[in-house]
């Protein structure tokens, strides 16, 4: 016996890394449905990770206004990111300026990619006079752990001799302090991840997610030093900084910016969460009840 009773049916999808958008993902599975259920009530509600569209389902939950911001890319050149204000909110999607998906398959690099373009992001979040950040962390190119972002917010690392550092994640291996203090006008930090990974070692971010960012072993044995090296200057020159961020869950987020963060007293809360948290979760059919 066949069931004919109409069904209630979620569509939730994440991207589908390197071919569709949450949204694009999320349409398609719908239309697949409908053409088989069409009297189904479907409720679609995309979600991400913190990582590429992270700022798309937001807007599409939240009543907010987006802000384009000139920023640079993991290798330094222009390109266009963008803020989501709602109230004294703003959030920001690292991968805007960090993403993966930003560089040819010959351009990967973590040696020497930056996250410079999201300091620039989180500078322009401080002067729209935002009280709080979330960043969403996910999909980035970069596994300098942050070192770009601080640089962009005024604290670069520095060598034994005060000369600022060039950029990427190999050259912190000379990390010996930072050059000021980052400015971000009293604006609160929250992390938005769905990674457990702590900054270095077997299950770090050099080790886990270097190899997909170019890394070769030799390169993901230099990185993870580094960054072990770049974790002591960050407990030893931000007030504030927790003693063991190198090995606090979600400190590798996005090539070790979790770690620069909580350094700059950021909290952390999940990306699918707070994606599911501020999603409307109205269905579109106006007579069903969820």
């Amino acid at each position: 016996m066949l069931l004919t009773a109409a069904m209630r049916v979620l569509i939730c999808p994440d991207k589908f890394a390197g071919t569709l958008t949450a949204p694009e993902a999320a349409a398609a599975i719908e239309a697949g449905w409908r053409s088989v259920g069409p009297d189904d009530t479907v409720l679609v509600r995309p979600l991400a990770d913190g990582g590429p569209g992270f700022l798309d389902v937001l807007a599409a939950a939240l009543p907010g206004r987006r802000v384009p911001v000139r920023v640079t890319d993991p290798l330094g050149r222009p390109t266009d990111g963008e803020l989501l204000l709602v109230g004294d909110t703003a959030y920001v999607e690292s991968a805007q300026a960090c993403g993966l998906h930003l560089l040819a398959a010959d351009e990967r690099d973590p040696n020497r990619t930056t996250s410079y373009g999201l300091g620039l992001l989180l500078a322009a979040a401080a002067e729209t006079g935002a009280r709080t950040a979330v960043v969403g962390l996910g999909g980035s190119a970069t596994n300098d752990g942050g070192a770009g972002m601080l640089a962009a917010l005024g604290a670069a690392p520095v060598d034994d001799a005060g000369r600022v550092l060039p950029y990427g994640g190999a050259a912190l291996l000379a990390a010996a302090g930072l050059s000021g203090t980052p400015r971000l006008r009293g604006m609160a930090l929250v992390a938005a991840t769905d990674v457990d990974n702590p900054l270095t070692g077997l299950s770090g971010a050099s080790a886990v997610f270097g190899p997909q960012k170019g890394a070769d072993r030799a390169d993901v044995l230099r990185l993870d030093d580094a960054l072990g090296r770049y974790a002591a200057v960050l407990v030893a020159d931000l007030p504030g900084c927790p003693p063991d961020v190198a090995v606090l869950p979600g400190a590798g987020a996005a090539g070790g910016l979790g770690a620069a963060l909580y350094a700059l007293g950021a909290t952390r809360t999940s990306g699918p969460g707070w994606c599911v948290r501020w999603s409307t979760w109205t269905p579109r059919s106006t007579t069903a009840t969820w």
